[in-house]
């Protein structure tokens, strides 16, 4: 048996090793052994990424925009023509399918840097006179940025942090979860062959010990931080020490509400994709599903026939395949949890609720799609966030009850509505109090369009046009054209 491949962390444009040798192991989620080794990013590796950082920032900000739009595209086109081989990779880590992987998370990552590569240049600032003088003022970039990401779209999410961060010419230093390591090495490497000078873009690795380093440091000026509520409010906390810019897209338990006059193969498919995609691991899934009650016999029909009869589950590199593995043993056993504690409070068990063995993934973390009816809004199941395949069906009858009983979390991520009234549907998205919502549709996330949350759903956003002003500082310039006047 041939020894496993231990992969180091990415400090000014190579690999660089650590000085105490422990490493951590990442697991293939479904065949449930260990893929590779990573080395953990210890004191030496920090100190050298930090000063690595503060190199490349000097000479990245120093760029005109247009230099570094260049470059940036050149780093879109080696992920485009390297899409493949990456999509592989989140395969490996994640456990999802490669029918997903293959077309969205490289393409979408890509798409991200392609778009503030483009904005880069049109950065701008303003000028007002103020009497015979004038003031103008200059959006600089803030100077070194964390980013820490998350396991399920590893390499989608260094691509929204680092798009901004480096498109306004900041420097990052990024740590993808320890779960999902290998796609954030990649794109360290790619930018590094388009061009993106040594310590613009470095690639720690290790657990919550190096993201509260990174969240602390008194030379790192933003965390842009994607994961769970609990360690959000971590986040900021640490962050709040040295007054950093945070920017926070964390959980969600979105609702889904479906009118009587709703297209219902459409509100099925939406519930579907908000459910089992990526194996239900997605932050913005509409896991709280409304059926309006005059069409709830005829959606819950055809949701379970098409959930029995359309969904693969298996060895996710085959191209068949449609529905992965969970993240982890733990969280299996997790969501296996949260499904027996339906069952006790008394949710209607319709389709899945147990662990599946696939023949050709059979030590896998599979969960079967699992779909409760009879749930209430008390619920355990349809008030914490399960994250996996877990759909809670509610009904209701009147609009203004759905509105309340869809906003009544602590979460605001994400909200859908499913009608072919024009009117009722534009009123009932304003009245949602979510970050992203969609009408007749849902998960999409093109780079135009803002993400982030509500309430306890996070600070900030990411992607579209006014991320840019989270990764930029303005400074004002007051110019004097005429003698100054003193008392003195």
């Amino acid at each position: 048996m041939s020894p496993l491949t231990t992969y180091q962390n990415y400090v000014h444009g190579r690999y660089v090793p650590n000085d105490t040798g422990e490493t951590f192991e990442v697991i293939n989620p479904a065949t449930g052994k260990v893929s590779y080794l990573v080395e953990v990013a210890d004191e030496s590796v920090q100190s050298a990424a930090i000063e690595s950082a503060k190199s490349g920032f000097l000479i990245w900000s120093k760029m005109t925009a247009t230099e570094r739009c260049r470059i940036l595209l050149n780093a879109v086109a080696l992920l485009r023509e390297r899409n493949d081989e990456l999509a592989e990779i989140e395969v490996i880590d994640t456990g999802k399918p490669w029918q997903e992987a293959s077309v969205v998370d490289v393409v979408t990552g890509a798409d991200s840097i392609e778009y503030f590569a483009g904005l880069a240049p049109g950065i701008e600032g303003t000028q007002q006179p103020i009497g015979d003088d004038f003031y103008y003022t200059r959006r600089e970039p803030l100077g070194i940025c964390a980013g820490i990401g998350a396991w399920n779209y590893p390499l989608q999410i260094a691509c929204w942090k680092s798009a901004p961060a480096l498109a306004c010419g900041n420097a990052m230093l990024f740590k993808p979860s320890e779960e999902t390591p290998r796609g954030a090495m990649l794109l360290a490497e790619i930018f590094t062959e388009a061009g993106v000078p040594d310590g613009v873009f470095n690639v720690i690795h290790g657990d919550g010990k190096v993201g509260a380093w990174l969240t602390a440091h008194q030379d790192i000026d933003k965390v842009s931080f994607t994961g769970e509520v609990g360690t959000g409010c971590k986040v900021m906390a640490s962050a709040s020490a040295s007054l950093k810019e945070v920017t926070m897209e964390l959980g969600g338990k979105s609702p889904l509400i479906i009118f009587d006059d709703a297209d219902i193969e459409n509100a099925v498919s939406a519930a579907m994709l908000g459910n089992f995609y990526t194996q239900g691991e997605i932050c913005t899934n509409g896991t709280r599903v409304f059926v309006h009650q005059d069409i709830y016999s005829q959606f819950i029909e055809r949701l379970i026939e098409r959930t029995e009869q359309n969904i693969i589950c298996g060895n996710p590199m085959n191209p068949e395949t449609n529905f992965g593995a969970l993240i982890s043993k733990q969280h299996q056993e997790k969501v296996l949890t949260y499904i027996n504690q339906g069952k006790v409070e008394g949710a209607k068990l319709l389709t899945g609720g147990f662990a599946l063995q696939p023949k050709d993934s059979p030590d896998g973390f599979f969960v079967a799609p699992t779909i409760f009816t009879d749930c209430t809004d008390d619920m355990t199941i349809t008030r914490e966030e399960i994250f996996g395949p877990v759909m809670s069906v509610l009904t209701f009858s009147d609009e203004d009850e759905v509105i309340r009983r869809a906003n009544n979390t602590h979460l605001g991520l994400a909200a859908g509505v499913f009608t072919q009234d024009i009117t009722r549907a534009h009123r009932v998205i304003s009245q949602m109090q979510a970050g992203i919502c969609w009408i007749n549709a849902y998960g999409a996330s093109p780079a135009e369009m803002p993400v982030g949350g509500y309430k306890m759903s996070g600070i900030g956003r990411e992607n579209g046009s006014e991320t840019l002003k989270a990764y930029t500082q303005t400074k004002a310039v007051y110019v004097g054209m005429q003698p100054l006047e003193s008392p003195f």
